[in-house]
């Protein structure tokens, strides 16, 4: 797909991130997702385990988990701001919420 995709719109003009349901494939599709230059979106509501029979206490235990593998593969990690920069959202600034 990402082949089909750098073809039709040039790798250069889009951004793509993945989400994995389930363990262990929230991290094994985030994982060939970093290894990929692609994006990575992980959350309880698509997987409550962290690892095989443990239940993640957290949401941030599962971005904590990508986190250390990204910088595995040597990737930066974003800031908010620099993702609502990178997908064209409003700044937090300009929200009525």
């Amino acid at each position: 797909m990402k082949h089909t995709a750098d073809r039709l719109l040039g790798a250069e003009n889009y951004h793509w991130s993945v989400i994995g349901v389930g363990y262990p494939y929230q991290f094994t599709a985030g994982t060939l997702a970093i290894m990929m230059g692609g994006h990575v979106r992980v959350g309880l509501e698509d997987n409550i385990l962290i690892k095989r029979k443990t239940l993640a206490r957290s949401n941030v235990e599962l971005v904590d988990k990508i986190v250390r593998i990204s910088r595995e593969f040597d990737r930066e990690i974003a800031t908010p701001n620099e993702v609502r920069e990178l997908l064209k959202l409003k700044g937090k600034d300009r929200v009525n919420f």
